[in-house]
């Protein structure tokens, strides 16, 4: 047995998604398990001690289940030695429209390929960090490299992954019933589950 059949057998014995990542959801149920059930009257992993304000604010345009991620991902780099603040969250199709027509119907340099509704940020399960040193925002850095393994840890989805666009800021959190669907697919069920209003983790 390895590591990621231990983590995923603990997973299943404790009722919370199995998929082999030690993130914030299991954590929290082990620690509801041995320790207490509440912290402050909420559950473990809605717990986690908020992060910085400007974080915050794209933080709480985030389905509940990617909130308790994005802060763990800012304290793990934290611990690192690493600072990062989260800077975009979710968007409304307008605005992803507005990101798109950016170097193509609107000035300035292309910053995404991905039209309204065809972005995870549109549906609350994706967001976006900067590096920082002080008060300054680092566009680029090696750093970015070792964010996203402490993300990958978390069991977050990361764009330096990506082998069409390389997207280093960008995390996202795959939903049980995507796993093993391409992004098109799953960006067309996450599609069909807001017209449905069905949730999106359900």
């Amino acid at each position: 047995m390895d590591i990621t059949d231990m983590i995923r057998a603990i997973q299943q014995a404790l009722g919370v998604q199995a998929d082999g990542r030690a993130g914030p959801e299991t954590w929290g149920a082990i620690y509801a398990a041995l320790v207490k059930k509440k912290v402050d009257g909420q559950a473990p992993q809605a717990a986690i001690s908020p992060v910085d304000a400007r974080s915050e604010s794209q933080i709480a345009t985030l389905l509940p289940e990617v909130q308790p991620m994005a802060r763990a991902l800012v304290q793990k780099a934290a611990a690192s030695g690493i600072q990062i603040k989260v800077i975009s969250g979710t968007r409304s199709f307008a605005e992803q429209d507005a990101l798109f027509a950016k170097g193509r119907t609107a000035p300035g340099p292309k910053v995404t390929n991905a039209r309204g509704g065809h972005s995870n940020h549109n549906f609350g399960i994706a967001f976006d960090i900067g590096v920082f040193s002080g008060n300054k925002y680092l566009p680029e850095s090696p750093k970015y490299k070792a964010v996203g393994v402490l993300g990958m840890e978390l069991g977050l989805e990361w764009g330096g992954n990506w082998s069409t666009i390389v997207d280093q800021p960008h995390y996202q959190l795959r939903p049980a019933w995507a796993q093993g669907l391409s992004e098109r697919e799953m960006l067309a069920s996450l599609r069909d589950h807001l017209a449905r209003g069905t949730a999106v983790f359900a």
